[in-house]
């Protein structure tokens, strides 16, 4: 079973940023992005909740995530909300 990936408006704008600061990585974060829709809970996305944002955490890299919501045992989507380095879980 594939998952549906959801990248909201403001989602969007907070790609779109990071990657004009490090263009270095959208081949890993594409190669993130299809491993993450075929099997969220593949080891090496290192997949873990983030319980103080009810919400979850994938790796692009050792330093850069990708904070989203799952809702995988409703519909199948996975709703993405933000993409950077561990700072992330301080917003």
């Amino acid at each position: 079973m594939a998952f549906e990936l959801i990248r909201p408006v403001s989602y969007a704008k907070r790609e779109r940023k990071f990657f004009k600061k490090h263009p270095e990585l959208i081949k890993q974060y594409v190669k993130t992005l299809k491993l993450l829709s075929l099997n969220p809970e593949h080891p090496s996305l290192r997949l873990h909740p983030i319980v103080n944002k009810k919400c979850h955490s994938v790796s692009i890299n050792m330093q850069y995530r990708l904070l989203l919501t799952l809702r995988m045992l409703d519909d199948g989507k996975l709703i993405l909300i933000d993409v950077g380095d561990h700072d992330i879980y301080s917003h």
